[in-house]
């Protein structure tokens, strides 16, 4: 691994955006899904977008866990906790994600609920081990990129014997997702001429997986790192496939993902999980074999069996366009709620809330407060001075 500065050379981006206005077609467009809301942070924190041709467009695709997570899952987590007292612990960015009725968790712990964030798995076992006369939820949530270390803290729980421990779990798969994204495609749905591979996701489960992307809808992949030169290399690499009508997985994240990924982790997860019949997906509905379940040998950590809650049926607030967002069918800006009664100290959708998700990348580098209004980074400025 090479120093991170190298990864934001400005000179570097120059050239790579200078190539790849030369290389792109004038006469088509090209139209990238970047699926990991990481890669639509890095595209505007850095303002690649802006150093782009005209004609080459990203869109924002469902790669934010907290995101696609429904509203029903959150008020069964609230529900267990209001309910049956427990002690529900998660990460930060769940807390402000508005559920059903206005609610989040973050208000029901203002009310009184037992509602704990926490920044690793480590931190539930610890909660559980201080009171062992304490029911204590992981409320688990992420791609296969957590999921991980949520089958260590169930086995670890075991190997302890806390009887006090269980898990929500809300992992999500990522190839289904895309194939759900791709298998819509046409005059209602989104029009892709690649795809982005996630990053991280990448370092557990490898290329392989994004195989059928080439084979089943003609489209080309390459897996791309989350730095500024990561995302554009990748974007020429791209281009390239589009213009020699190639259509493979390509891997430019080499320095951390291979074509099989990490084996040890895999056969962690298939272990302690198993995969769900069905999941619902905010913005993509019902996707069959899209989600994780505990496995059998450790349905007794399952908090869903444990804690008996009816699943209800969320409801989206009026107005917010986070589910098209996710489906790559309209960006933030095309929302009438956004930076108007949508802003992060007021968020209407998970979109606005998460550290990954597509509106708040909008609104924290303040480059489309308005829809129409010019980015403030202007073409030919250097998005690369002074970024952190």
């Amino acid at each position: 691994m090479k120093y991170i500065d190298e990864f934001r050379d400005g000179a570097l981006a120059r050239k790579l955006a200078r190539t790849i206005a030369m290389e792109a077609d004038p006469a088509r467009t090209y139209r990238l899904m970047e699926f990991c809301g990481g890669h639509t942070h890095a595209i505007y924190r850095y303002g690649v977008q802006d150093l782009m041709p005209d004609n080459l467009k990203f869109v924002h695709g469902p790669g934010c866990p907290v995101c696609v997570l429904p509203m029903a899952r959150i008020d069964q987590a609230i529900a267990m906790a209001v309910e049956h007292g427990v002690t529900l612990c998660t990460y930060g960015d769940l807390m402000r994600v508005p559920a059903s009725e206005r609610q989040s968790l973050l208000k029901a712990k203002a009310g009184g609920a037992d509602i704990r964030m926490i920044y690793s798995t480590q931190d539930a076992l610890a909660i559980a081990r201080r009171d062992r006369e304490r029911q204590v939820v992981l409320f688990a949530i992420g791609f296969e990129t957590t999921t991980p270390p949520t089958a260590v803290a169930l086995k670890v729980a075991r190997a302890e014997g806390l009887g006090n421990f269980s898990v929500f779990c809300n992992h999500v798969l990522t190839p289904p997702a895309l194939k759900t994204i791709l298998a819509s495609a046409g005059p209602d749905g989104v029009q892709l001429d690649g795809i982005l591979g996630p990053s991280h996701v990448s370092t557990i489960i490898g290329s392989r997986p994004y195989e059928f992307v080439p084979a089943a809808f003609a489209k080309p992949v390459v897996i791309a790192g989350f730095e500024p030169l990561d995302v554009m290399q990748s974007t020429l690499m791209l281009v390239r496939q589009i213009n020699a009508h190639r259509c493979t997985v390509e891997n430019q994240y080499t320095r951390a993902v291979n074509r099989d990924g990490n084996a040890k982790a895999q056969a962690l997860m298939d272990e302690v999980f198993a995969v769900r019949e069905r999941f619902e997906w905010r913005g993509l509905g019902y996707l069959p074999s899209s989600a994780l379940r505990l496995a059998d040998a450790y349905a007794d950590f399952d908090a869903e069996q444990r804690f008996s809650v009816a699943p209800g049926q969320g409801k989206e607030i009026k107005g917010c366009e986070c589910p098209s967002v996710l489906r790559g069918t309209m960006e933030p800006t095309d929302c009438k709620l956004f930076g108007t009664v949508c802003t992060p100290e007021n968020p209407m959708g998970a979109c606005m809330v998460s550290s990954e998700g597509a509106c708040a990348a909008y609104w924290s580098y303040g480059r489309f407060r308005k829809k129409g209004s010019e980015p403030i980074m202007q073409k030919g400025s250097d998005p690369f001075l002074g970024a952190a």
